[in-house]
C-alpha cells in the first residue's frame, strides 16, 4: 500500500501536470490566434505530453493501491506580449515543475518509499529534457530578434515537432 503522504503529494502532482497541459493548450490558442501554426503545434504536443505525465502518476497511484483524487485546475494565463514571452513563461513553468518533482523525490527518500523514488527517476531525467527544449527555443528567439522573418522560420521549424508517442500510457508503465 502506498504511503498516505506520498499518495497526497502524487495527487497534487497530477493536478500540476494537468495544469501544465491546460497552460500549454492556452499557449497553443494564443499562437493559433496569431497565425503561428508551428508554435501552436509545438504547444499542443507539449500539452499531450503533460497529460501523459499526469496519467503516469494516475496509473502509479492505482498500481500501489492508492486513491486518485482529482482537484480543480486553475485557469491559465491567456495573453502574452510576444511569442518569446510565452516561451519564457513556459521555461519558468518547467523550472517550477522541476522543483515539484525534486520535492517529490526528496519526500520519497525521506519516507523510505523506494518504489516511488525509483518511479520518480524518470521524471527527474524528463525535466532536464523539458527545460533544455524550451531554453533552446528561447535562445533561438534571441538569435531571430524581433525580425518577423526569423520568427516565421522558427515557427516553421517548431511545426515539424513529431506528435507525442502516447498521451496515456498503460497501467504499470512509467
Amino acid at each position: 500500500m502506498l504511503n498516505p503522504k506520498i499518495a497526497e503529494a502524487f495527487n497534487k502532482q497530477i493536478n500540476a501536470e494537468l495544469y501544465s497541459a491546460y497552460l500549454y493548450v492556452s499557449m497553443s490558442a494564443y499562437f493559433e490566434a496569431r497565425s503561428l501554426e508551428g508554435m501552436a503545434n509545438w504547444m499542443r504536443i507539449q500539452a499531450q505530453e503533460e497529460v501523459g505525465h499526469a496519467m503516469k502518476f494516475f496509473n502509479f497511484l492505482n498500481d500501489r493501491d492508492g486513491r486518485v483524487i482529482l482537484a480543480a485546475i486553475d485557469q491559465p494565463k491567456t495573453e502574452w506580449d510576444s511569442p518569446a514571452e510565452a516561451f519564457q513563461d513556459a521555461y519558468q513553468h518547467e523550472q517550477k515543475v522541476t522543483g515539484l518533482i525534486n520535492g517529490l523525490s526528496a519526500l520519497a527518500t525521506a519516507e523510505k518509499d523506494y518504489a516511488s523514488h525509483n518511479f520518480l527517476e524518470w521524471f527527474v531525467a524528463e525535466q532536464v529534457e523539458e527545460e533544455n527544449a524550451v531554453r533552446t527555443i528561447l535562445d533561438q528567439f534571441k538569435l531571430a530578434g524581433s525580425d518577423g522573418v526569423g520568427q516565421l522560420i522558427l515557427d516553421e521549424r517548431l511545426g515539424k515537432r513529431p506528435a507525442a508517442a502516447s498521451a496515456a500510457p498503460q497501467a504499470g508503465t512509467p
